[in-house]
C-alpha cells in the first residue's frame, strides 16, 4: 500500500521541530526558498522565556503570560506549553544551539517587558532565532526521513471533509501532491500592513490556505504592534528588540525628553499606544541606548549593524523608532495536539491560535510556542495511521495573494488604534477586493472581527470604547 509522507509547509522553527519530532517517519518538507529563508524565526532578536532560573518557575511564567493575555489566554494551553520550556531548553543545547552564557557557563538569562524575572534566553546576543536555526535546520538534514521540496503551497486539496492532498507550485509549473496529514507552519500576517517587522512575505499564506479548506480561525483581530522597528523607509523595518529596553534603554522625544513616565518596559500593547500617541501629537521618538555605550555593538550585534546601515552609531546617537505590525495572537485555531477542525490539517507557530498568547502576547513567548507546539504536532502526525494514496485530479493554479492593494487600509484603520468608522471604511473598501484577491480577503475577516468587538482589550485598542477613552484620559 502507497502512503503519502507527512507534509509540512513552511520551514521555520515550528516546521522543522515538527519534522523532527515526526522522525522516523516520512516527512515532505515544503519550503519555496531556500531553508531557513524567508523565515519569520530567522529574524527573532528577542530571544526564546524559559522558566529555568533557580529564582524562577513555570508557575511565575504563566501568571506572566496570563496577564499579558487580558483574560482571553486558554490557561491548559498555558500551562502546557510554559511549563515545556525547560524541557525543550534542554533539547535545543543537546541540538547544538549555543545559547549566550554567563562567567560561570550558565545559561544567561534576559529581562524584557513585563516578566516579573530574567528568564529571556538569547543566542549571539540578538540573533536567537538565526541560531535556533542553524541548528533545527544542521538536525533536518542528517535526518534521513526528511525530504526538502522546493515549492510554494498555494492550494489544501479537500474531499469529504478531510486533507487529501496540496496543490503546489515549483519553478517548473504545478504538482499535485498527495497528503493526510499536513502541518501550516508559515508565519504570521505583517506583510499585509505598511510598515512590519516581518519578512515581506508573511501575508497570511497558512490562514488563507486553512480558511479556503474551510477550517475554524480565532481571534483575528489581535496584532501586536512592536513599539521600537527602526523609523526608516520599506515595507520591512528592521526590529530594534525588547532586549535593548532589558539592558536600560529608554523613550526620549525630539526635545530629549522621557515621556513614558517610567514604563519603558511596559507591556508591548502599552508601549506601543504611547509610542503612536506620542508620534500623533508631532513629536519624534527615539529609543536612547547610549547609557549602554561601546557594549552595545558586542550585546546587540545584529541591531549594531542594522544602524550602521541607517548611519546611526547607538552608543552615541539616540535610534529612531515607530510601532510596526509585529505578531499575529489570532491565527487558525487548534487544539492541545495542533489539530484544526479540518480532520488531517494541523497548524503550529505564528499561523496557529493555540490560546497561548489570549488578546497579546507575552515577550519571548512566540518562539517557545512555535517549539513546543510544532513539536507536539509532529508527533501526534506520525503517531495517526497513514490513509492510502488517492488519485487526485490536475488542477490550476489559483491566483497569487497580492498584499500591496490592502496594505495602506490595514495601516490606517486596523492599526494602533481603531474605531467603528475607521473599521467601516475598511470593510466597505476591502470588500470589493476580495472577490478576486486571497489576500483581500483575508484582511477583511481581520477586519470584520475587528468591528465586531467593540471594547478595548490587548492589542485590539478601540478609541469609541468610553472605558478606553477614560483610560486614556
Amino acid at each position: 500500500m502507497t502512503q503519502a509522507p507527512i507534509t509540512i509547509i513552511g520551514g521555520g522553527i515550528a516546521g522543522l521541530m515538527a519534522a523532527l519530532a515526526a522522525a522516523p517517519a516520512p516527512v515532505r518538507l515544503l519550503n519555496p526558498a531556500g531553508l531557513g529563508d524567508g523565515a519569520a524565526s530567522s529574524w527573532s532578536q528577542g530571544g526564546l522565556a524559559a522558566a529555568i532560573g533557580a529564582d524562577d518557575s513555570p508557575a511565575l511564567h504563566i501568571a506572566d503570560t496570563l496577564k499579558a493575555g487580558a483574560g482571553l489566554c486558554d490557561g491548559a494551553a498555558v500551562r502546557r506549553i510554559v511549563e515545556a520550556g525547560p524541557a525543550l531548553i534542554d533539547f535545543l543545547v543537546r541540538s547544538g544551539v549555543r545559547f549566550d552564557r554567563d562567567a560561570a557557563q550558565n545559561l544567561a538569562r534576559g529581562l524584557e517587558a513585563a516578566h516579573q524575572r530574567p528568564r529571556i534566553l538569547h543566542a549571539n546576543g540578538d540573533q536567537t532565532g538565526a541560531e535556533i536555526m542553524r541548528a533545527l535546520i544542521s538536525a533536518a538534514r542528517a535526518t534521513a526521513s526528511i525530504e526538502f521540496f522546493s515549492a510554494a503551497a498555494r492550494k489544501l486539496l479537500v474531499r469529504d471533509g478531510e486533507i487529501v492532498g496540496v496543490l503546489a507550485e515549483t519553478a517548473s509549473g504545478p504538482v499535485t501532491l498527495p497528503a493526510d496529514r499536513v502541518l501550516l507552519s508559515t508565519g504570521g500576517i505583517g506583510g499585509l500592513f505598511r510598515y512590519s517587522t516581518n519578512p515581506p512575505g508573511a501575508i497570511g499564506t497558512g490562514l488563507i490556505l486553512a480558511a479556503e479548506a474551510g477550517a475554524q480561525v480565532r481571534h483575528l483581530e489581535f496584532v501586536q504592534f512592536h513599539p521600537t522597528a527602526l523609523d526608516a523607509s520599506g515595507p520591512s523595518l528592521p526590529l530594534i528588540s525588547e532586549a535593548v529596553r532589558g539592558e536600560g534603554a529608554v523613550f526620549i522625544d525630539e526635545t530629549g525628553a522621557r515621556f513614558m513616565a517610567g514604563g519603558d518596559l511596559a507591556p508591548r500593547d502599552v508601549v506601543a499606544r504611547a509610542v503612536f500617541a506620542h508620534q500623533a501629537d508631532g513629536h519624534r521618538v527615539f529609543l536612547d541606548a547610549r547609557m549602554i555605550g561601546a557594549r552595545f555593538a558586542t550585546r546587540f550585534p545584529a541591531i549594531s549593524a542594522i544602524c550602521a546601515g541607517a548611519n546611526i552609531d547607538p552608543a552615541t546617537q539616540p535610534i529612531p523608532v515607530r510601532p510596526a505590525a509585529h505578531y499575529h495572537m489570532g491565527g487558525v485555531a487548534v487544539d492541545a495536539r495542533g489539530r484544526t477542525s479540518v480532520p488531517g490539517l494541523y497548524a503550529a507557530g505564528e499561523v496557529a491560535c493555540t490560546g497561548l498568547h489570549g488578546a497579546n502576547r507575552l515577550a519571548s513567548n512566540s518562539l517557545l510556542e512555535a517549539a513546543v507546539c510544532g513539536a507536539q504536532a509532529g508527533q501526534d502526525m506520525a503517531s495517526r495511521e497513514a490513509k492510502p494514496v488517492q488519485a487526485l485530479p490536475e488542477q490550476k493554479l489559483p491566483p497569487r495573494p497580492d498584499a500591496e492593494p490592502v496594505r495602506d487600509i490595514m495601516s490606517t484603520h486596523l492599526g494602533v488604534l481603531r474605531d467603528a468608522t475607521g473599521l467601516h471604511s475598511a470593510i466597505s473598501r476591502l470588500t470589493p477586493l476580495a472577490t478576486e484577491n486571497s489576500a483581500a480577503q483575508l484582511a477583511l475577516m481581520i477586519a470584520q472581527a475587528a468591528f465586531a468587538r467593540p471594547v478595548s482589550i490587548g492589542a485590539h485598542a478601540r478609541r469609541d470604547d468610553p472605558s478606553f477613552a477614560n483610560q486614556a484620559a
